[in-house]
């Protein structure tokens, strides 16, 4: 089954061209990783398949339905890089994760048994059962990332944007989300990861879509990772792990 099907997608701000006919289509199951320099369109992508803005060709279809369906339907979870988040506000990890049950929830936000339960897997999840009830702004950066990666997977969605998931975590932090996502993978969740970690692409991704405002390459990491559309994405090969120039 395709989860996300994006065809011939254009956005433009202004005069600029942000991206130019798109197409991506990824089926349940899979880990796919978005790779491309700052302005290469991969928020644009993002905020496309949110309904957060609207295409000027092409179309953004979510299992079948349109965009706004789909939100509605709580279809599409997101975490975004950066967290607005007041670390002295009085709010527990519990508390934050609960927040992605929210769409599945009535006007008054009651949480049910099955709203509580699938937070305490979330929880249970990304390995964080034991600091449940902490004060957000007592846990580490990391700690903080896990949290809100839990908070994606409580809203129990066929759909998962991450954005630079991984930034500002160490190298165990990584591991641990990897191996998460990869769970999600085989649990039949579709997982699209905006990501600048070409070293890491291959364990991480199924697949690997390069951008630079239009869609270069698109397929295993092994094959479509090379040199050649490196130097188109970024202007030069970055260098891997171990490499020197």
């Amino acid at each position: 089954m395709i989860v996300l099907d994006v065809r011939g997608v254009s956005v433009r701000y202004g005069e600029v061209t942000a991206l130019d006919e798109v197409d991506l289509q990824l089926g349940a199951g899979t880990v796919c990783g978005l790779l491309g320099a700052n302005g290469s369109g991969k928020s644009t992508l993002f905020k496309a398949t949110m309904g957060l803005l609207r295409p000027y060709a092409g179309t953004v279809r979510i299992r079948g339905g349109d965009v706004r369906s789909a939100r509605r339907a709580a279809a599409i979870a997101y975490m975004p890089q950066a967290e607005a988040i007041d670390p002295d506000f009085p709010i527990t990890a519990r508390e934050v994760v609960l927040t992605g049950r929210y769409g599945r929830m009535s006007i008054a936000r009651r949480a049910r048994a099955a709203d509580r339960t699938a937070v305490d897997e979330a929880l249970a999840r990304v390995g964080l059962t034991d600091l449940a009830d902490r004060q957000i702004g007592r846990l580490s950066g990391g700690q903080r990332k896990r949290v809100f990666l839990a908070r994606a997977i409580a809203q129990d969605a066929p759909l998962l944007l991450l954005d630079e998931p991984f930034a500002g975590v160490d190298r165990g932090t990584q591991e641990a989300m990897t191996t998460v996502l990869h769970e999600l993978r085989d649990d039949g969740r579709t997982v699209l990861v905006s990501t600048h970690d070409i070293a890491g692409v291959d364990t991480l991704c199924d697949r690997a879509v390069l951008l630079a405002g239009r869609l270069l390459a698109d397929g295993p990491p092994s094959e479509v990772v090379t040199p050649e559309v490196l130097g188109q994405v970024f202007g030069m090969p970055p260098v891997r792990e171990g490499e020197t120039r």
